[in-house]
């Protein structure tokens, strides 16, 4: 085997995205939220950028671009800015106190009329104020709901005042650390033991398997709420129903139904557990004894319960969704109308005093050279704000204009909007569209939604009308809501009831379809 080395030469084509460019698609990319976060963190790095308040201060304004044509009378040589990591030519620095005004009068008077439904928000909505006024990012984490303490530490807390023996103490919060956000232990005794032994914990004064059978039936009697350190569903459901029935004087006070009811549970979910899941209720009412209204008397108590009992003690509220557009009725001009919602964003603008100094030939080179990056910086952010601002009310445009009847008629009027579409409608390249919507929610008059739910796929009706597929699964739950719970529709019924509708869709469509909506299948959503 021979090695050695040579030179050669080749003629070749590369497209490479620059720094800059990755950095503007990515502030593209950004919801409202993040965008703000981004923007704050630009204004405390860098002393060159800061806010205003359109019209606060005109007369500050107009001097402070008298004293700049005064300096551009003025024959400097012209400066370059140069970059870390290469030499691009910012020949624009030169006219950055031209750029600066522009950009103030773009801002305060280029800028789209409000929709109504940031009016109504009133004086209170949050916006970035000038100095001395309320931040709005601190009024918001001020009524933020507390977050919430993990579920391990909450069982934790729990455990350390339960009535228990000493010797299960370590027991008890070897197994509480393997319990999931739903509350259960999913780990066979055994191996948690050996992976205690594994980790060096074998030695530990009563580790021993009798000791974690104890510690897990103290965890079920002690522990908060019913159901938690269960180890199946069958199990959960067991420990809730014996929850209850030690509480059967004050249910027999109440209802003595209930309290029977409860033990027709217990025996459905103890002895029949296979059929229960299967749905066959003449089955357990044949097996056990009971009549079929005792079964479904049953049923309604476990319908009650929860089969993810960790859930209780973690706090599952959504967020605050902030929408990046709206979507309101114009009553003037009869259409609908959308606007980029960006009036929490802060008014940018370059610091003229540092446009100034970065000229300034008495400021020592290493200052300027810094304070040039800054402006670039600056100037880069202000440019790729104004961008995404664009891009996404053009994106937003051609949303409205497609889906006027969704927000007529609902979700069963979605039309296709594949994004090449809306790429090709715009000049655009498809990437583009597809950051301008992600992560992006849009508040319409029929609620807020993803900006990317409005794009889609689809499929034609047997008239030839176009309909999408999110159409298709409206349609589809729609069906299944209004169908004979005691005769349910099987999939190709479902098939047959969607094609009267106009909708020819493949049987492994609809189940595909019915999977997505949770929709059980027909024998489990059958009622007696």
């Amino acid at each position: 085997m021979r090695f050695d080395t040579s030179q050669q030469m080749r003629m070749g084509q590369q497209m490479r995205l620059a720094p800059r460019m990755i950095q503007s698609m990515e502030i593209l990319q950004l919801p409202l939220q993040a965008l703000e976060e981004r923007i704050e963190q630009e204004l405390e790095s860098n002393a060159t950028l800061e806010t205003y308040e359109p019209g606060g201060d005109e007369q500050a304004l107009d001097e402070a671009r008298r004293e700049q044509e005064r300096e551009d009378t003025e024959n400097e040589r012209p400066l370059t800015v140069h970059e870390e990591g290469g030499a691009e030519d910012f020949e624009r620095l030169d006219s950055f106190e031209q750029n600066y005004t522009e950009a103030v009068e773009n801002e305060a008077v280029a800028e789209p009329p409000r929709p109504r439904v940031l009016d109504d928000l009133g004086p209170g909505a949050p916006r970035w104020r000038g100095d001395g006024d309320r931040d709005a990012k601190l009024d918001a984490m001020a009524n933020t709901e507390a977050r919430a303490e993990p579920l391990v530490e909450q069982l934790l807390e729990q455990w350390a005042v339960a009535d228990v023996d000493d010797d299960l103490r370590d027991a008890g919060r070897m197994l509480i650390g393997q319990i999931d956000d739903d509350g259960y232990i999913r780990t066979d005794l055994k191996a948690i033991l050996e992976q205690s032994r594994a980790a060096g914990q074998g030695q530990a004064p009563g580790l021993t398997p009798e000791a974690l059978e104890r510690a897990l039936l103290a965890i079920h009697l002690f522990l908060d709420p019913p159901g938690i350190g269960a180890r199946d569903a069958r199990e959960c459901l067991l420990l809730q129903i014996d929850a209850l029935l030690e509480d059967s004087p004050a249910l027999s006070g109440n209802s003595t139904g209930t309290l029977a009811a409860l033990e027709h549970a217990r025996k459905i979910v103890e002895d029949h557990w296979d059929d229960l899941v299967h749905n066959r209720i003449p089955r357990i009412a044949e097996k056990s004894g009971l009549s079929v209204a005792e079964v479904t008397a049953g049923l309604d108590q476990l319908r009650r319960l929860t089969l993810h009992p960790g859930r209780r003690l973690i706090n599952t509220t959504p967020p605050n969704i902030i929408p990046d557009a709206v979507v309101e009725w114009d009553e003037r001009d009869g259409c609908y109308r959308g606007y980029v919602f960006d009036g929490r964003l802060p008014h940018l603008r370059i610091n003229r005093d540092y446009v100034r100094m970065a000229r300034d030939r008495a400021v020592p080179t290493g200052d300027r050279q810094f304070i040039r990056t800054g402006l670039s910086n600056a100037q880069w952010l202000m440019d790729a704000v104004r961008q995404r601002r664009q891009t996404l009310q053009r994106v937003l445009n051609v949303v409205v204009e497609a889906q006027k009847d969704f927000f007529d008629q609902g979700p069963q009027a979605l039309r296709p909007l594949p994004m090449t579409q809306v790429a090709d409608q715009l000049g655009i390249h498809v990437a583009t569209v597809s950051r301008a919507v992600a992560g992006k929610h849009v508040q319409t008059p029929r609620g807020i939604f993803p900006l990317r739910k409005f794009f889609s796929g689809g499929t034609q009706t047997e008239g030839g009308e176009e309909v999408a597929w999110e159409a298709v699964r409206a349609a589809l739950q729609e069906v299944v809501d209004a169908e004979d719970k005691a005769h349910p529709l099987s999939d190709e019924a479902l098939v047959d009831a969607l094609k009267q509708r106009g909708l020819d869709i493949a049987r492994r469509t609809v189940a595909k379809y019915r999977a997505q909506l949770e929709i059980p299948p027909a024998r489990l959503r059958k009622t007696y």
